[in-house]
């Protein structure tokens, strides 16, 4: 006699902790909410196509109802094929190829896993949250996996770096810059260089940043102060006091 075997998937409600990605919670709005466990197999059963149950997609393990998307996550819009998966990786990569759709984001960056958590608070704020994915993010349980603690670490390590960035560039604006064949290039600061809006000009410097085997220009507001910093350097052959400086090719 063959055995029948019957293959049931179940969708549940479970209470999750659902906490905003900088941590913080509203006073008074409540922490927990109810939310659909779904399979990998029925969040498919949701890519729009015909006869599908509808129009979902996941993104970090959190599903949402893009519905109101039809034209551009339907049959035949740009991004169809997000629908019915999780296909994390892809939003930063723009691997759009079967093996570039995967939930799948340990070879990220940590400030590219802060470019992705934009992406879900876009969804979050945008679309309507429908519950999430058992499996890489997720338990049967609703209770996050070591895979979703380790990408958070990482955004946690993403968003210091990107704060530092930020502190950085308004304390030492990016220069301006422009390049032609018959006069090379050149480097120069104003009040709006590097869009920091100022009330000084600043003299351009090549600014060796730690961690980093890279250099930028970027406009010092007191070159003399700027002799006492390692990190920085003069342009060769330019005044320390000039505004402009020529450089070869960028």
């Amino acid at each position: 006699m063959l055995a029948c075997v019957v293959v049931v998937v179940v969708s549940v409600l479970v209470a999750v902790l659902l906490v905003p990605r900088d941590g913080s919670v509203k006073p008074g709005s409540p922490q927990t909410i109810t939310v659909r466990l779904l399979s990998r197999h029925e969040l498919s059963l949701y890519d729009g196509e015909q006869g599908s149950k509808g129009l979902y997609l996941a993104i970090m393990g959190q599903v949402f109802d893009v519905s109101k998307g039809h034209k551009h996550y339907g049959p035949g819009g740009a991004y169809h094929f997000m629908a019915g998966r999780d296909a994390s990786l892809a939003f930063i990569t723009g691997d759009f190829t079967e093996s570039g759709l995967t939930d799948d984001v340990s070879s990220l960056s940590p400030l590219q896993v802060v470019a992705l958590y934009d992406w879900l608070a876009f969804y979050q704020r945008d679309y309507q949250t429908v519950g999430v994915v058992i499996g890489r993010f997720y338990r049967e349980t609703g209770e996050p996996t070591q895979a979703l603690l380790q990408v958070e670490a990482s955004l946690a390590e993403g968003q210091r770096m990107k704060a530092q960035s930020d502190a950085e560039m308004l304390h030492f604006p990016a220069c301006n810059s422009e390049w032609s064949p018959a006069r090379g290039g050149r480097v120069w600061c104003s009040t709006k260089s590097g869009g920091v809006v100022r009330d000084w000009t600043g003299v351009p410097r090549k600014l060796f940043s730690a961690g980093s085997t890279g250099v930028r220009c970027v406009c010092v507001e007191d070159h003399s102060a700027a002799e006492e910093d390692p990190n920085l350097q003069k342009y060769e052959g330019c005044p320390p006091d000039a505004e402009s400086c020529a450089v070869g090719e960028f």
